[in-house]
């Protein structure tokens, strides 16, 4: 396996599988006007683009975990994950690199939220993406094949075939 990482969280990738940490500035040139997902995932007969969001970062404040956690109930972050879908499938689609089935993985790293508020997210981000094409009916091609939002406990049972693991022991 090989382990890729984002801030205070590892990835592992099993071997087989292509894995590109996609969000730094230097890997794709466009920053000044695209967003981008952390990782991008080339496995078998379809492709990942993975999103780590980890507000209990030890570098992270209570306050701004609180904010965040606050945001994220609210659906007011749906638009900036939306975002990195999109200008991440625009730019893959560009380079010829978007003819598997894509998935959306969005990782957020609070133990707090439980198997509701993951599923909300989860909903409302498929709406915004959106997973079906115009009047509900599905897309001719579609750009994204699914989406899900986990914590990190679902994340590891629903992919233990990619798992994620905090790098230090402990956090507050």
């Amino acid at each position: 396996m090989k382990a890729v990482v984002e801030g205070d969280l590892e990835l592992k990738v099993p071997d087989g599988a292509a894995v590109r940490k996609f969000d730094a500035e230097h890997t794709h040139g466009l920053s000044h006007c695209m967003k981008a997902v952390d990782f991008i995932i080339e496995w078998k007969d379809r492709i990942f683009f993975v999103e780590f969001k980890d507000p209990e970062a030890p570098e992270s404040r209570p306050k701004d975990r609180r904010k965040f956690l606050h945001q994220f109930l609210a659906g007011q972050i749906d638009a900036d994950l939306k975002t990195k879908y999109r200008d991440t499938f625009l730019y893959e689609w560009g380079f010829l690199r978007a003819e598997k089935p894509i998935h959306y993985l969005v990782l957020i790293a609070v133990e707090g939220i439980g198997p509701a508020e993951l599923l909300n997210r989860t909903d409302a981000l498929k709406r915004q993406l959106p997973l079906m094409g115009p009047f509900g009916q599905e897309w001719p091609r579609p750009f994204v094949a699914g989406c899900v939002v986990l914590n990190l406990a679902a994340w590891n049972r629903q992919l233990p075939q990619f798992p994620v693991r905090r790098l230090t022991s402990s956090h507050s």
